[in-house]
């Protein structure tokens, strides 16, 4: 069937272009390039989770034979990450490097430039510096109790959505629709942290070149996004900027916070040497983003004949920190967080809680994933409670094109049904052959059909 329809990649077995370079060793990855006269970065890091900054003393520092020389907040002209404001998610609020205090173990502080990156690691071990350490707090919802220590520069935990603590979603009369139901479920759901642990670490080269321009190799995942940030942190026009990308060993989503690159093209313009900035591992297991820890609450109200009339869900997803991607990861959860089921009444409060954790970010499906498995293994329990078969509760409840969502949009692409009966194929399976008939056109007011 595949050939009569000419495909040439779907249900065939297709080689990877480039799996023979990865196998043999000769795949040339960002960090393999060795740049004449290269110098080397390595960052300051906080030793403690939040506290003041008051002093960064160098002079230890200076001392060490091929140190160049230092890099510090007032050395960065546009000293905040502007991740999101690119997408018109603000305010800025993490520092390139930090300035009056740190909030994170392992925020960045000063970045050191040396002749050799064993060089490099011995300045930053004799840097000194001046902390007063403030309380922290590492569980959103302590994040958000009366007296919880502030991480933000705007006096409260959770990113503002529209002047509310939270992305809110309402469809329908919830309070009434739980009254009204045969059966109340509940469920609280913990995901934890997750480390993407690329094969290659996050890194960069930044490199001068003629007519006051630097090209960057970079490992990035979104090269021009990347370049359009670095090109506002510095100040200097993007036609200045020239970024290489090509094979990223590993990103999942990991690699789209331009944390490199801006501070390792400033070192290149102030050396006038090229600069190279590569995560070590450990740094890139204890800083790099990670996805984002979160803790679902969930409350359905549920009919005997196992239709959910009613969902209510509140979130909260750990942002650490500051911002990066989850204030948007967030977003997309809160529009997904009732699943892909024709649930009538529908109340959603999803928090983007900040904490003095590392900030966390984009990994595959971000903000979907884990609400996805919050909302399966419920769908287990209803199932469970009013004695139905698990596929039943899910035939039963699920969405099709002309359905309405939660916030407010159409179905129009709906698959859950055909996908499921194919799942039930593929594992042998035998459904009804009421749900056998079914699909995801639109419900039929004519026949009676309801939802």
């Amino acid at each position: 069937m595949t050939a009569a329809r000419g495909l040439n990649v779907v249900g065939r077995s297709v080689a990877r272009k480039d799996g023979v370079g990865h196998v043999t060793g000769r795949t040339v990855f960002t960090a393999d390039r060795v740049i004449p006269g290269m110098l080397h970065l390595r960052m300051v890091r906080s030793p403690v989770h939040h506290a003041l900054l008051k002093g960064v003393d160098l002079s230890e520092a200076k001392r060490v034979p091929g140190f160049v020389r230092a890099l510090t907040a007032r050395d960065v002209p546009h000293n905040k990450y502007t991740i999101l404001s690119l997408i018109g998610v603000e305010p800025e609020e993490e520092f390139v490097l930090a300035e009056d205090r740190v909030r994170f173990r392992g925020e960045a502080i000063a970045a050191i430039l040396a002749e050799s990156e064993e060089a490099a690691n011995e300045a930053v071990a004799r840097v000194r510096l001046d902390l007063e350490e403030l309380p922290a707090v590492f569980d959103v919802e302590e994040a958000l109790r009366p007296g919880a220590p502030v991480v933000t520069d705007w006096g409260n935990n959770t990113f503002m959505y529209e002047g509310h603590p939270c992305r809110r979603v309402r469809l329908g009369n919830v309070e009434a629709a739980l009254a009204q139901a045969d059966q109340i479920v509940k469920g609280v759901y913990n995901t934890s942290p997750i480390e993407h642990a690329p094969t290659e670490t996050t890194g960069c080269i930044a490199v001068p070149e003629g007519g006051d321009r630097f090209t960057v190799y970079t490992n990035t995942q979104a090269l021009y996004f990347s370049l359009d940030n670095t090109s506002i942190i510095l100040q200097v026009p993007a036609n200045r900027l020239h970024f290489v990308g090509g094979t990223v060993g590993g990103a999942f989503g990991g690699k789209v916070d331009v944390i490199v690159e801006p501070i390792a093209t400033l070192a290149a313009m102030k050396t006038g040497r090229p600069v190279r900035y590569v995560y070590s591992r450990s740094e890139e297991m204890q800083v790099s983003s990670t996805r984002s820890a979160w803790r679902i609450y969930l409350e359905d109200g549920v009919m005997n004949d196992g239709r959910i009339i009613a969902r209510k869900v509140t979130s909260y997803a750990d942002s650490g920190a500051y911002s990066r991607q989850t204030p948007y990861a967030l977003t997309k959860h809160a529009a997904n967080a009732a699943g892909p089921y024709n649930i009538p009444n529908v109340s959603i409060d999803a928090y983007c809680v900040y904490t003095n954790r590392q900030p966390t970010s984009a990994m595959r499906g971000f903000g979907v994933t884990m609400a996805s498995f919050a909302l399966e293994v419920q769908m287990d329990k209803i199932a469970e409670r009013v004695g139905l078969d698990p596929w039943a509760i899910r035939f039963i409840n699920a969405y099709r094109n002309g359905d309405i969502r939660p916030h407010r949009k159409l179905a129009e692409d709906a698959t859950l049904i055909e996908t499921m009966q194919a799942a039930a194929r593929l594992v042998g399976h035998d459904l009804p052959p009421e749900y056998l008939a079914m699909t995801s056109a639109p419900r039929s007011s004519s026949s009676g059909e309801g939802r």
